[in-house]
């Protein structure tokens, strides 16, 4: 039973490296809002946070770094190979993820939730889901996106898959299942026939429409997948040949991230790629013509990722803009920037993203965004 009033809450699981990162990512593009249980689990363990002196209480101090963090992948080699002990790590840290759950879908404005969840089916919020989405893709693929992507070892990779409940039981669970082993094409086209099966009345991709008024000669717009050819040839004209995109590239990149287009008059001028993960956005792309007025271009382009990453619960906004785009300390200080190290921003889970994000030698502008965020240290 739904314990939510007003709300259609999707419970999107499915194995390791099956792709339901992807998928939620697709349905917050047609309007859903999401939330990624496996990350708040990261947040219940940082220091100060609620499960990190249990934790240690549990399983010991030698699992902490140099900075007094818990070290995650020392925690996963040993829950991964005890089955006993990952289900004392998940007696600790999946009470803490329920109530993070609740606040998060209780808090927000859009009717459609999903809760991505890899424990969803051994958990209560099981029984308080709408509906049951589970990703599916052949064990071959899982070991190799594995490999590439998180760069475990062939057995490391099959340990992890083989720790995990059997994919059939959340398959039979499923009201719908998404066939990841294909192209991103043909995943767009399973998402969003799911999407118009359950929702044949909702306007897919309201986000999609144009966001703001015109200003002056200015308008925006939020990309499409269809747009994947014209964002591709916009990145590669304005960073002069730097960074060529293809459009099977943006293609892949919408599975990540969202895209904000400046037009102005009849010209596409400018464009911001960004990502809203953990509760922190993180603007990767950044692009400007040298005929759009930065005082009036960036704002747009900025202001308006907020507004959207507020929608989303974001608690802070870091920016790594190009170098063209950095010494224009008037209009950052006017937007609520300030140029700092990952190591000084105060939170683990805002500290992390800036490191895993940052790309080498970039400089880096942060801005709260919230004061009121989930799983606080205490």
């Amino acid at each position: 039973m739904n314990k939510w009033p007003g709300k259609y809450v999707i419970g999107l699981t499915g194995n390791i490296a099956t792709g339901k990162s992807v998928v939620r990512k697709m349905l917050e593009h047609l309007g859903a809002y999401t939330i990624d249980a496996d990350a708040l689990s990261h947040r219940v363990i940082s220091k100060g946070a609620p499960g990190y002196q249990p934790v240690l209480d549990k399983f010991g101090t030698w699992l902490l770094d140099k900075d007094g963090q818990i070290d995650r992948g020392k925690l996963g080699r040993l829950v991964f190979a005890d089955g006993q002990a990952l289900a004392q790590l998940e007696d600790i840290i999946h009470p803490y993820v329920v109530q993070a759950v609740d606040v998060l879908i209780k808090r927000s404005t859009q009717h459609v939730i999903v809760v991505e969840a890899i424990k969803l089916l051994e958990s209560d919020l099981r029984s308080h889901v709408d509906a049951i989405w589970v990703t599916d893709a052949p064990q071959a693929i899982q070991i190799e996106r594995l490999v590439r992507k998180r760069g475990l070892s062939q057995d490391e990779a099959v340990q992890r898959i083989h720790s995990q409940s059997a994919q059939k039981e959340k398959l039979a669970s499923a009201k719908v299942i998404v066939s990841n082993n294909g192209s991103y094409d043909e995943l767009w086209k399973q998402v969003n026939e799911a999407w118009k099966r359950i929702f044949p009345s909702q306007e897919a991709g309201q986000a999609t429409q144009v966001l703001t008024k015109p200003v002056g000669a200015f308008s925006l717009q939020r990309g499409k997948p269809r747009d994947s050819q014209k964002i591709a040839d916009l990145v590669t004209r304005l960073s002069k040949g730097k960074r060529s995109m293809t459009s099977d590239e943006v293609m892949e990149a919408f599975g990540e991230k969202a895209f904000l287009l400046l037009q102005m008059d009849t010209e596409l001028v400018g464009l911001a790629g960004w990502q809203v993960e953990n509760l922190v956005a993180r603007t990767l792309d950044l692009y400007l013509d040298p005929k759009a007025p930065t005082d009036k271009a960036l704002p747009l382009l900025l202001t308006e990722m907020e507004r959207a990453s507020s929608d989303l619960q974001c608690e802070a906004s870091l920016i790594f803009p190009p170098m063209e785009l950095i010494g224009f300390d008037s209009v950052w200080k006017q937007l609520g920037y300030e140029r700092r190290t990952p190591e000084s921003l105060g939170v683990q889970a805002w500290t992390d993203a800036a490191v895993e994000s940052m790309p080498k030698g970039s400089a880096l502008f942060f801005k709260q965004l919230r004061t009121d965020r989930v799983l606080r240290p205490i």
